[in-house]
């Protein structure tokens, strides 16, 4: 058998068929694999640990049913957060969270103690906390999953240029309020 993850972290192709035949095995190996890259993208989006993890979990049925339309298995990692940020939009459009509560970072620099730093991560927290959820949807595919402005644009439904600038004009505000406060 082929090993559970190629050596450049993705799934490879024959667990992704294997899947798509039903093996929950495989598909298994798949949640293992991504299930925390999605959640981290749906706790930008919602901005609550407990509706993201709400989100990511509502989108593994939905990959399981929609997993053999994924026409090209390179392009699993991409798919699955992008299933997953839309059905963190659509838990925010639900409740009608337009607002982010809180966001719990994970601090993992050794410079902790520049009291400096710390102030400015949390004041672009702050920051990030007021933008609508469309805004951090974009926010979360960049930074946080690392998605090009084209994947992106396939996820949200814009064209590359369009992510472009608003992430341009994203970041320039951001950077703005942070120098304000």
């Amino acid at each position: 058998m082929v090993a559970d993850v190629s050596t450049s972290g993705l799934i490879p192709a024959q667990t992704v068929a294997d899947a798509v035949a039903g093996d929950t095995m495989a598909f298994a190996r798949i949640v293992r694999a991504h299930h925390d890259d999605m959640a981290r993208v749906c706790q930008v989006i919602c901005g609550d640990p407990d509706l993201a993890q709400d989100a990511t979990q509502a989108a593994w049925p939905i990959v399981w049913r929609k997993l053999g339309t994924l026409r090209d298995p390179e392009k699993l990692r991409p798919w699955l957060v992008s299933v997953a940020a839309n059905e963190a939009r659509q838990l925010v459009r639900r409740y009608r969270r337009d607002r982010v509560v809180s966001i719990d970072l994970a601090d993992v620099r050794s410079d902790d103690s520049d009291p400096g730093r710390r102030w400015a991560d949390d004041t672009l927290v702050a920051a990030i906390r007021r933008l609508p959820a469309e805004d951090r949807t974009l926010i979360a595919l960049r930074y946080v999953a690392g998605f090009d402005a084209t994947e992106i644009g396939r996820t949200v439904g814009l064209s590359s240029s369009g992510v472009r600038s608003r992430l341009a004009r994203l970041v320039a505000r951001l950077r703005e309020e942070v120098d304000d406060e």
